[in-house]
């Protein structure tokens, strides 16, 4: 069920969470914007939890900080609108999401991926529902997979939980504190707002 990610272009890691709002105006617009470009998306899902726990955060910076918090929600409705993206604000924030996080290492390097992150971050930033459910997962694989609930119990094997849980170590071992992150080899980038600074980095770097 694991398929390695095609490297052998100009890539563009993306370190994103689907309970990340920024994570969100990300998702929605790399897998185009890369295209464009001629840079392939190396998509590495991590969770957000644990970094921020290594930092002293008992949850997100914007639930701690109620200015950063208010702050961030307005800047959400400029950002989304600015992009063309729906959005609303959701009931829940941080939102759980380790099934759906699951599924997406899972697949990080198959065909599906952008539009599976897509779909779930539809469901969480513009129709304001539970994504950490088998019901939404399974809705957000249909016509993607052939058998959403194969992908599922894989995704739900000790090894693929290990899988991720690697990822957010690594995340951490790298020095990321936040999503979304882009990398282009050891170059990182942080926030929605450096998208394109990342993105023309990677196109232009020799493969």
């Amino acid at each position: 069920m694991l398929t390695q990610p095609d490297t052998t272009g100009r890539s563009l890691e993306f370190w994103f969470e689907f309970g990340s709002n920024y994570s969100y105006l990300a998702a929605m617009r790399i897998e185009a914007l890369a295209r464009q470009a001629g840079v392939i998306v190396l998509w590495r899902p991590f969770l957000l939890g644990p970094v921020f726990r290594q930092l002293g955060y008992s949850s997100s910076p914007f639930v701690l900080q109620e200015a950063k918090g208010r702050y961030m929600w307005r800047d959400m409705e400029r950002q989304a609108a600015k992009h063309g993206l729906a959005w609303r604000r959701p009931a829940a924030f941080p939102r759980s999401a380790v099934l759906p996080m699951r599924v997406a290492v899972l697949g990080a390097g198959a065909p599906w991926i952008g539009a599976f992150c897509r779909r779930v971050m539809t469901q969480n930033w513009v129709e304001d529902r539970e994504i950490d459910d088998a019901a939404a997962v399974r809705e957000a694989l249909a016509g993607l997979v052939p058998d959403a609930d194969a992908v599922l119990a894989a995704a739900l094997e000790p090894d693929n939980k290990l899988r991720l849980r690697a990822n957010t170590e690594a995340a951490a071992a790298r020095g990321i504190f936040g999503a979304p992150t882009f990398f282009v080899g050891d170059e990182m980038f942080w926030g929605n707002d450096r998208l394109d600074d990342a993105i023309a980095l990677a196109a232009a770097t020799p493969y």
